[in-house]
């Protein structure tokens, strides 16, 4: 595969608070925009191309995202342009900006995600579409996202011998993060037993272990290394940003084919699409999980969130538990797991999340992070997915 293609800065971050406001998403998206440019210390009218991360619940200025936020800031010429890659969106409009600077199509460029969502699990969107696997595993299968995270889960306990108390754990740790984050949804830490008497949503997973559907937007101002050089003597940098898709045979356990292509006359990568992932991120940045401080992985379920540990190569398969009943991955330990409080905390706010865990990354690493702090954070690493092939993982770091 190709290799390092240079790094951008990241400027400024901002968000709009994970909640349930029943507002529509551009005025979070305008509101996170705005935050990234005071931070960045830039007038909006310096930016030259605004990247956004679709929503599709949202009428046609969801699907149009870039240009309507470019809109509601007050048109400046910028070129713009829009990616939906499901949960994997906002590192697709990441990758946009980013190739645009780094081809010298631009010095500064606006990445914004912002989502308005339904009450309850996400549902596919009206109309009979028999060729469109969302409307199959809802209407087939009758697998809403609950039902696959509880999969998930029972297949740790089967393979690795996971307990209900790991994955409660999990929830513990988090949300002790999340109660010091003021734009989490959830700023509660929970006790032990108060997730495990929570009420059971999809065997073996319980409410509080369930990330919930979130109102919310973040946003980046990137910048060419020589712009941001005249800004500031120490640039925080993406360092890499992968996007990647499966290989043939992929053995990837997906909604709605949860039988997946079949190995058995082709076979399997010698790395899964899941595993491969951050290791396409960690080949671009030079660098590997042994160099990373801290990890902002995609925790839909609190189970879930043992499966990116092992994919982002912290540990081998099945034995995330381990690091988690040793603390290495709690706030303190050798390298701490969404310190953001996570999705557990913050909820899906499809378009902003990829975004917002890059936005994490970055107040880590300028030391910003108060009161869920890695101490001597110099990188940190993504990991997210959006269904049916959409990779995302982003390498972040200070100089």
């Amino acid at each position: 595969m190709a290799g390092a293609a240079g790094e951008v800065a990241v400027l400024g971050v901002g968000m709009h608070p994970w909640g349930k406001w029943g507002r529509n998403f551009i005025e979070y998206g305008v509101h996170a925009a705005r935050n990234a440019l005071a931070d960045a210390d830039l007038d909006w009218r310096e930016v030259q191309f605004v990247a956004g991360g679709e929503t599709i619940r949202n009428g046609y200025p969801g699907f149009v995202a870039g240009a309507a936020i470019a809109q509601a800031l007050g048109f400046n010429g910028a070129q713009v342009g829009s990616a939906y890659g499901a949960c994997a969106a906002g590192t697709q409009a990441i990758a946009t900006a980013r190739a645009h600077i780094l081809a010298g199509l631009c010095d500064v460029a606006l990445v914004v995600g912002a989502d308005t969502t339904p009450k309850g699990f996400f549902a596919p969107t009206g109309g009979e579409r028999q060729q469109d696997p969302d409307w199959l595993r809802f209407r087939l299968l009758g697998a809403t996202n609950p039902v696959y995270f509880g999969l998930y889960a029972r297949r740790r306990m089967d393979l690795y011998g996971d307990t209900e108390e790991d994955f409660a754990r999990i929830k513990v740790k988090n949300s002790q993060c999340g109660a010091q984050n003021p734009n989490a949804r959830y700023p509660k830490a929970f006790g032990l037993d108060e997730v495990l008497a929570s009420p059971v949503v999809s065997d073996p997973l319980r409410l509080l272990q369930i990330c919930a559907t979130s109102d919310g937007g973040a946003a980046l101002v990137l910048s060419s290394m020589e712009f941001a050089r005249r800004r500031t003597a120490k640039p925080v940098t993406l360092a890499a940003v992968s996007t990647v898709t499966p290989q043939f045979p992929n053995t990837h356990l997906e909604m709605p084919n949860f039988a997946t292509d079949s190995a058995a006359a082709q076979r399997a990568p010698a790395l899964s699409f899941r595993d491969s992932i951050a290791r396409s991120a960690y080949e671009q940045a030079g660098l590997g999980p042994e160099d990373m401080d801290l990890a902002e992985v995609y925790d839909l379920s609190s189970a879930m969130e043992l499966d990116w540990c092992e994919a982002i190569g912290l540990c081998e398969p099945g034995e995330a538990a381990r690091l988690l009943r040793d603390g290495d991955i709690s706030l303190g330990g050798r390298i701490p797991v969404n310190p953001s409080g996570g999705l557990g905390a913050f909820g899906e706010a499809i378009p902003a999340q990829a975004i917002a865990q890059v936005c994490e990354l970055v107040w880590q690493l300028r030391g910003e992070a108060r009161g869920r702090q890695v101490e001597g954070a110099r990188s940190g690493v993504t990991a997210n997915l959006g269904l049916f092939g959409h990779g995302s993982s982003v390498v972040v770091r200070a100089h």
